[in-house]
């Protein structure tokens, strides 16, 4: 399954219509008589009413959790007009500082900026884009009164389960709101460079089935306690069907490398310290006698980096790295996706004819 960036052209744009709906199980009891012989029912002993009431209180609930995220959360997600496209942003702190991601900035410097609140279109300008990680931290020219920063939650008490929805602009409908759940955790996804995509490849993404279109890219996915949990990135698609969306499931960077790009880009204007592994070779995927990938050829070696370090050069082709297979640049970032700088692994690799092993301690980015 392929995953597409969620960034938004105008000259795409198609009116959709999507509802907030809430779904709701109730459970009808069915109970005999009891008593003496009576055929009659007081309506306050019946289980079918209780449980319908107690569905009915739980569905109440439920909507008012919902609102009051929506209250919460919803001013601080913006709308980001950069030229030629549109995406989302999420208010990172008071100061005026956004976050988005890296394919929603483009190569674009400025940018228009709306808040859910309504208000004047506001001014922006970039910090700095760390497309590696598909992130990026815009700032407001001028700060406006009143304008609240989300608050962000904490990656390690994400849950697959949670329910969760997803607010931004799809479509160019701004102040939209989705919901779901999350669906799975630490998904490793690949994406495109076609339409404007970065061909990053991240780690440890959330998914969910909040929906997830065109526009939502740089939004909020938030939990029922009001926490930013993470940033809408990937809508996957299906190849069988024409590369059409695939319904239910979407991307999210989560929210604890939001926060460590985020604050190394406003503290120092760049990401300083990546915190991904790397062999530190740039390579091109190889095929066999079939035309089919085999690996990733050495095309140079950064002197000193961790692939020099352990041995390999130019000309050799990586099959594996650790258990994983490796058959293209995919699938050995795939493979460095999950590791960390300063790790060992074990990298297959051929020299000519001849299969070899080497140990390497991984680098970083």
């Amino acid at each position: 399954m392929d995953s597409s960036h969620s960034r938004h052209s105008r000259s795409r744009v198609r009116r959709l219509l999507m509802p907030l709906t809430a779904g709701v199980c109730a459970i009808t009891l069915v109970g005999g008589c009891s008593g003496s012989g009576s055929d009659s029912v007081e309506p306050s002993s019946s289980p079918t009413g209780a449980a319908q009431g107690s569905a009915s209180r739980a569905t109440n609930d439920l909507q008012d959790d919902y609102q009051a995220v929506i209250k919460d959360v919803l001013p601080s997600v913006v709308q980001i007009d950069a030229s030629d496209s549109l995406g989302s942003g999420i208010v990172y702190d008071g100061k005026g500082h956004i976050v988005t991601n890296a394919h929603v900035v483009g190569g674009e410097k400025s940018f228009k900026v709306s808040v859910a609140t309504g208000g004047k279109v506001l001014s922006a300008s970039l910090v700095s884009a760390y497309p590696e990680q598909d992130l990026a931290v815009i700032k407001l020219d001028k700060v406006p009164d009143g304008l609240k920063a989300a608050k962000f939650g904490d990656s390690e008490k994400v849950e697959v389960g949670q329910i969760v929805m997803a607010m931004g602009s799809p479509l160019g409908l701004s102040s939209s709101v989705t919901q779901g759940i999350v669906s799975a955790l630490g998904r490793t996804v690949s994406e495109s460079r076609s339409g404007g995509g970065t061909g990053a490849t991240i780690g440890d993404m959330v998914q969910t089935s909040a929906a997830i279109n065109p526009g939502n890219s740089g939004g909020a996915l938030v939990n029922l306690n009001s926490e930013v949990i993470g940033i809408p990135t990937l809508a996957a698609t299906d190849p069988q069907m024409g590369d059409s969306a695939a319904p239910g499931i979407g991307f999210a960077i989560p929210v604890s490398m939001v926060k460590t790009v985020a604050d190394q880009i406003i503290r120092s204007g760049r990401v300083t310290d990546s915190g991904r592994a790397a062999l530190n070779i740039t390579g091109r995927t190889v095929v066999d006698d079939s035309y089919q990938p085999a690996g990733v050829a050495l095309v140079s070696v950064t002197k000193g980096g961790a692939a020099d370090k352990a041995g390999l050069r130019v000309g050799d082709i990586i099959t594996k790295v650790g258990d994983a297979p490796v058959t293209t640049i995919t699938s050995l970032s795939e493979a460095l996706a999950g590791e960390k700088p300063g790790q060992k692994v074990e990298v297959t690799y051929t020299r000519g004819s001849t299969e070899k092993t080497a140990e390497v301690t991984l680098g970083e980015i």
